[in-house]
């Protein structure tokens, strides 16, 4: 819940930043604005967002096992988004109209064998955790550090509690409203069906998830490690008739988890019923 105090409650960590201005307009939100943090840890993310040398905060960050620490109340300025503009509605400097959540993720990656991938700050991460994709505002493919699912799942979480407590019309990724300037959260976060599920609270069998369901429309379907075809299988091909649950796409890729089994993989969407 979010108590009069524009607080998060339950198990939630407070940290305050003195980053901040005054009162957002009309003193509620009616935005919030989804980044990554570029970095490799909660801790890391704190510190620059909570040093006054930093000029930059957020509302909330969220790291990869879920676990959340707020910086800033809801219902003041927090300074995450820094020049930027809403086309759909004219709005220049989002802050003043909006929550900033930072995701804890690395970014873009450097390949440096079949592997293992490289960030900026020299920490290698391993190909599971990697997608191959494009920017919609660079068209160039990269690497890029995945969402963890209990992120993405508490996120969607706090979203919904954040509509509920406010009057939310609009959730953007911050390369959305500083085009050119920014690139987060990216193509490994899906921002279009995350976007969805929070504004329309569309809900499959009333959980709180990304998913949907589907059965493979195709005698056999390669399953594989990213969304494309030159990462390698993960198993043998799914059959005709499997079901499947969708936890995120990426284009015409879907990644799907196999019921009744722990397997995990991207596959061609358009095989998918």
């Amino acid at each position: 819940m979010i108590n009069d105090e524009h607080l998060l409650t339950g198990e939630v960590r407070w940290e305050r930043s003195p980053n901040h201005s005054g009162l957002l307009h009309d003193e509620v939100p009616d935005t919030i604005v989804i980044h990554y943090t570029g970095g490799s840890t909660m801790e890391g993310a704190i510190h620059t967002l909570t040093n006054p040398l930093s000029q930059a905060s957020a509302h909330l960050v969220i790291d990869r096992d879920g676990s959340t620490t707020q910086l800033v109340p809801f219902n003041i300025i927090a300074w995450h988004a820094g020049r930027s503009e809403h086309e759909a509605t004219g709005r220049k400097q989002l802050n003043n109209f909006s929550i900033g959540i930072e995701l804890v993720n690395a970014g873009p990656l450097q390949k440096i064998s079949d592997a293992e991938y490289m960030s900026w700050f020299s920490k290698k991460y391993p190909s599971d955790e990697v997608i191959q994709a494009s920017h919609k505002n660079e068209g160039v493919e990269r690497y890029w550090q995945i969402f963890s699912q209990a992120q993405i799942e508490r996120t969607l979480e706090i979203c919904r509690l954040l509509k509920e407590k406010y009057p939310i019309q609009y959730l953007l990724g911050h390369d959305e409203i500083s085009p050119g300037r920014k690139i987060d959260p990216g193509p490994a976060f899906p921002i279009e069906r995350f976007r969805n599920k929070v504004l329309q609270l569309d809900r499959v069998d009333g959980l709180n998830t990304l998913s949907d369901s589907a059965e493979v429309n195709a005698y056999y379907l390669n399953i594989r490690k990213g969304p494309a075809f030159q990462f390698d299988v993960v198993s043998s091909p799914l059959e005709k008739g499997v079901k499947v649950i969708v936890i995120d796409r990426n284009g015409k890729w879907a990644k799907v988890k196999v019921l009744e089994t722990s397997l995990e993989g991207w596959v061609n969407g358009k095989y998918l019923k």
